[in-house]
């Protein structure tokens, strides 16, 4: 390749770009998986399964050696106590999704913690029995939706009402959403939606969607796996009722790690609220009276939804990640995150004859850093393709690959590379 081609052009100007960005990329601070030629693997896969934080081996190991040198004692004693271990993300926490202090606790996983919120936030009286959601919405939630309605007694059919994108189109309009809030109007009790939808990767108008779903007297809820660590966030201020999400994507914790919840202080300071009990959401200034309390009292606070004790040793690869998002904020990692996404989008719609479309949408208010797919051929053998280009993205059935330049360790270089591939295997030129 000749210093005039204008491929070798293109990644000067990507390496450009990297040299010269406001925020650099924080690659150094990840484990990066290898190709089998021992390269650096293009990782677009952040959306699904986060990098491992280089850090997240010594918070592990403290509690291993700590539970090794003081045993029980390590609850009081260990260097990050134990017994006090899930309050270390309070302010953290808070901070990530635009929330107050005593909002957000982390504990259990994602769809556990919808259950646990369901049962406070879906309240069925009279007429008003319905719970909005979404189509395509991730499996678990219909699953626990489903579940939940059925465990109530309830026919699922009957009081779940979807939103769907118009014929021919792949995303969600906020106006059709805001239009079946009104039209369900008191039937509606509870609207619970993702946040930045799996498979499109949309990112839908929280407060838009909270603002009409209150004024119809419902109760509002977001599924915000996909949304976390990925958008800005401001809970709090768009009055948002609750919300739960998982934090082995975005947030870098490890498979199956543990998952957040938020609810808005008003609920969390309400004991006549009904939530499912267990000791480590009761006061814990009589969590350990034990047989002499047999009244759980409330945390005034998100904590009260907790029912055991943390698992501290899942808990640890959550601190490393948490850490940096703390240092370089939300706001920062979005502009980058925009620039990542947008120079990807201009690259790959740029190919020649290109065999494939984007559905994800190109307005930066509704989009995160992933772009959905869809290839025109055999989706599937398309995806195999792009894995042995050393790419690691993922596929979801049944035609849409998903790409998801993360933007605290992927590059304009990792950009470039994957709109090389596309253009050498989906364009004209292939």
């Amino acid at each position: 390749m000749t210093a005039t081609d204008p491929g070798q052009s293109q990644l000067d100007a990507a390496r450009r770009l990297d040299a010269e960005a406001e925020l650099p990329s924080q690659r150094d601070h990840f484990h990066v998986p290898l190709t089998e030629r021992g390269e650096d693997a293009i990782y677009f896969c952040g959306n699904s399964l986060g990098l491992q934080p280089r850090a997240t081996a010594a918070h592990v190991e403290e509690i291993v050696a700590d539970w090794q040198r003081l045993g029980v004692d390590g609850h009081r004693g260990a260097r990050t106590p134990w017994y006090s271990y899930h309050e270390i993300f309070r302010e953290q926490g808070a901070r990530l999704v635009g929330a107050r202090p005593g909002e957000v606790v982390m504990m259990n996983s994602l769809t556990v913690n919808l259950h646990l919120l369901l049962t406070s936030f879906y309240r069925p009286q009279g007429r008003r029995t319905r719970i909005l959601m979404e189509s395509p919405a991730f499996p678990s939630d219909i699953y626990c939706i489903r579940s939940h309605l059925e465990a109530r007694g309830l026919e699922p059919d009957d009081h779940i009402l979807i939103v769907e994108p118009r014929s021919g189109e792949d995303c969600l309009r906020t106006d059709d959403i805001v239009a079946a809030i009104e039209e369900a109007g008191d039937r509606l009790a509870t609207i619970m939606m993702g946040g930045v939808n799996y498979l499109t990767g949309q990112a839908l108008d929280l407060h838009a969607i909270t603002e009409a779903g209150h004024r119809v007297g419902a109760v509002v809820g977001f599924d915000l796996a996909h949304a976390v660590g990925n958008i800005p966030l401001k809970l709090h201020d768009w009055n948002v009722d609750f919300a739960a999400w998982c934090s082995y994507k975005y947030l870098n914790s490890g498979p199956g790690a543990i998952a957040g919840v938020y609810v808005h202080e008003r609920h969390g300071s309400n004991p006549e609220l009904p939530r499912l009990a267990g000791w480590w959401g009761n006061d814990p200034d009589t969590r350990f009276r034990m047989h002499l309390e047999d009244r759980f009292i409330p945390v005034p606070s998100a904590d009260s939804w907790q029912i055991s004790n943390p698992p501290v040793l899942a808990m640890a690869p959550l601190r490393a990640s948490l850490d940096l998002f703390d240092s370089i904020g939300m706001d920062s990692l979005r502009r980058r995150s925009l620039a990542l996404t947008g120079y990807l989008r201009e690259r790959l719609e740029a190919v020649p004859g290109r065999r494939y479309r984007i559905t994800t949408p190109a307005d930066a208010d509704s989009h995160g850093c992933q772009l959905s797919i869809v290839v025109d051929e055999d989706a599937e053998a398309a995806f195999r393709t792009i894995e042995s280009m050393g790419v690691v993205a993922d596929f979801r059935p049944p035609a849409t690959i998903r790409v998801a330049p993360t933007p605290l360790y992927n590059t304009f270089e990792d950009c470039h590379r994957f709109a090389s591939m596309m253009a050498e295997s989906f364009g004209s030129e292939s």
